[in-house]
């Protein structure tokens, strides 16, 4: 069901490669029924997101002021939950928030002795949208996420887009919003959200960012319309690479390999070991545990397509192999991890030791579960305060400096073949 894998392998590189591949290439159906939902809300607004909405919701409302949720909506959604659910909610809120409290950025400056100023002006965004996905795919946790370290950062405004299918909402993902202080929320979805979202419509307000994650059609939108608005990234199936020794449970390892591949038939799980015994036991774990999974087959699926259990020769190996993979999740479930994470370079997340499970970072351990997918993280990093803010640079010139400056960048613009360049620092000198 699930291919095992050994570094001594011939060939084990190219096998490796195309493991790892994914295709990031959209159907050129999907992108030109994008490409025109896009253009037609750039065109007519308010009144392309409502004949959107009626043809993929099946919701049909006469303005876009039936499809926005009012706050005490949202509060009601909140006080409704089951006492464990809110307490759970309110307890990973909490601790998310806290998290990226540390996150925040400060404006600094510095004087030369000549006068000369120089420095960095942090600034939030002014307004930030975010895309949740909704019907049967509801993710009360993603709102937490994406919603917090925006707050955190100050942005000014924070407007949810949220698809309703038939009119079908989600208590938690209502109350997540309530919770985590969006200011606005939208039944809809889909590129027709993004498109709102990116060009404003009569009824909403263009955003500077749109985040979250979506379908197909979601990413193809947020890939069309950045540059327009920022986005935070086009993600790829989800994926866990864990390192592993003897001292682990292999019933432990067995459901964090379960805990991704349940996400879609695309998700990628991986296990790295250097004890082939300890492998063995894995696999015996997997036939004992699958029957048990109410997503056995998509579990199935994922492992048998995209999974793999790779014998490696050491654990120093298996950090270069990890490296290369650059995971969205890394669990080092070993007995001594940290000289391990000296040697990781390339992660979106890792979890360390035994009793840390990714699903512990996904719903509510603080860091974001935004992470980089598809090796990205070898350029990128989680979804954190720093995206919702930016920074200016302060350059203020003392008359002296401007002595110093300007002979320098005169010089060099006119090696440029810039006169007039030269002479604004030209015309300063004494």
């Amino acid at each position: 069901m699930i291919r095992r894998l050994s570094t001594r392998d011939p060939g084990f590189i190219p096998t490796l490669v195309e493991l790892l591949h994914f295709d990031h290439s959209t159907d050129d159906a999907i992108e030109q029924i994008v490409a025109e939902i896009l253009k037609n809300v750039r065109a007519n607004g308010d009144a392309a997101v409502l004949d959107c909405t009626r043809r993929f919701d099946q919701l049909d409302a006469a303005a876009m002021a039936d499809l926005e949720l009012h706050p005490a909506e949202l509060q009601r959604a909140l006080d409704g939950l089951p006492v464990a659910q809110r307490v759970a909610l309110e307890a990973a809120a909490r601790r998310v928030t806290a998290y990226h409290e540390r996150q925040k950025l400060d404006s600094w400056s510095f004087t030369e002795a000549d006068g000369t100023r120089l420095g960095q002006k942090i600034t939030p965004l002014d307004r930030v949208g975010l895309y949740v996905p909704g019907g049967k795919a509801a993710y009360p946790s993603s709102v937490l996420m994406n919603a917090l370290p925006a707050k955190v950062a100050g942005v000014g405004e924070l407007i949810m887009v949220v698809p309703t299918p038939r009119g079908e909402k989600n208590a938690l993902v209502l109350a997540a919003a309530c919770l985590a202080g969006v200011d606005r929320v939208f039944t809809i979805g889909g590129a027709q959200a993004v498109a709102a979202l990116a060009y404003g419509t009569q009824t909403i307000p263009q955003v500077d960012k749109i985040v979250g994650p979506g379908n197909a059609y979601v990413a193809a939108a947020k890939r069309r319309v950045f540059g327009t608005v920022g986005i935070d990234m086009v993600a790829g199936p989800s994926e866990v690479l864990i390192i592993a020794d003897a001292s682990a449970n292999p019933d432990w390892v067995a459901i964090d390999l379960f805990a991704q591949a349940e996400h879609d038939e695309l998700a990628q799980s991986i296990l790295l070991s250097p004890d082939a015994d300890f492998i063995a036991r894995v696999i015996t774990s997997i036939e004992k545990l699958l029957p048990t999974m109410p997503r056995r087959e998509v579990i199935t699926a994922s492992l048998k397509g995209r999974g793999a259990l790779i014998h490696v020769t050491d654990l120093d190996e298996a950090c270069g192999i990890a490296n290369r993979i650059a995971p969205e999740h890394l669990e080092l479930s070993v007995d001594n991890p940290d000289p391990l994470v000296e040697k990781i370079r390339h992660a979106g997340a890792i979890f360390i030791g035994h009793y840390a499970s990714e699903s512990l970072g996904d719903y509510c351990a603080g860091p974001n579960h935004v992470l980089p997918t598809s090796r990205s993280a070898r350029f990128s990093s989680p979804l954190g305060v720093y995206d919702f803010q930016k920074r200016s640079s302060l350059i203020e010139v003392s008359q002296a400096g401007a002595q110093t400056l300007g002979p320098i960048a005169a010089t060099l613009a006119h090696g440029e073949g810039l006169t007039a360049h030269a002479n604004a620092a030209e015309f300063r000198l004494k």
